[in-house]
């Protein structure tokens, strides 16, 4: 029996396997991001994701790329835990863990049928949104959750303690 750790995969690998299941007639859905702190927008938004297609693909930015986006204080929880909680859901199928500040790589080496981010992106600001389509497959927005929010989690925290 497969356990979650089994689920984290290097970009080679995940490519083999997204190959395997599109060979096989399965559509292979795609999404990334930092998931710092696991909250309800977040399994919300990748059950929703899941719900695309037929295999679910997380790519997990690095300690090194988060740090790039949300500045030196972030992340708070190190890229093997995130991608181990994002692994531990079952809505998920394989989790990678990408270093770049984009997903721009992974997206052109995995080339999902299926391109979600959430309803927060426009269109034209979904990286690989043009690789994906060339390649015949499609781009989703998926609703924001309201209310769910890391940045917000860590200013409560850190409210708390003062």
């Amino acid at each position: 029996m497969e356990t979650y750790h089994n689920k984290i995969k290097t970009l080679e690998a995940a490519r083999d396997e997204c190959d395997r299941i599109k060979r096989s007639g399965k559509r292979v859905v795609f999404t990334n991001g930092c998931f710092d702190i696991l909250h309800p927008g977040h399994t919300r938004y990748l059950s929703s994701a899941r719900g695309l297609g037929d295999f679910l693909v997380v790519a997990v930015n690095s300690d090194h790329s988060v740090r790039i986006i949300k500045g030196s204080k972030r992340p708070i929880l190190a890229e093997q835990a995130r991608a181990e909680l994002i692994a531990a859901l079952e809505c998920v199928d394989l989790v990678l863990i990408f270093d770049e500040d984009n997903p721009l790589r992974v997206i052109q080496n995995l080339l999902p049928d299926i391109l979600v981010k959430g309803g927060d992106w426009s269109e034209d600001e979904i990286i690989g949104a043009d690789v994906v389509k060339a390649a015949g497959g499609r781009v989703m927005r998926i609703p924001f959750v309201k209310g769910f929010s890391t940045t917000d989690i860590i200013r409560r925290v850190v409210d708390l303690s003062t």
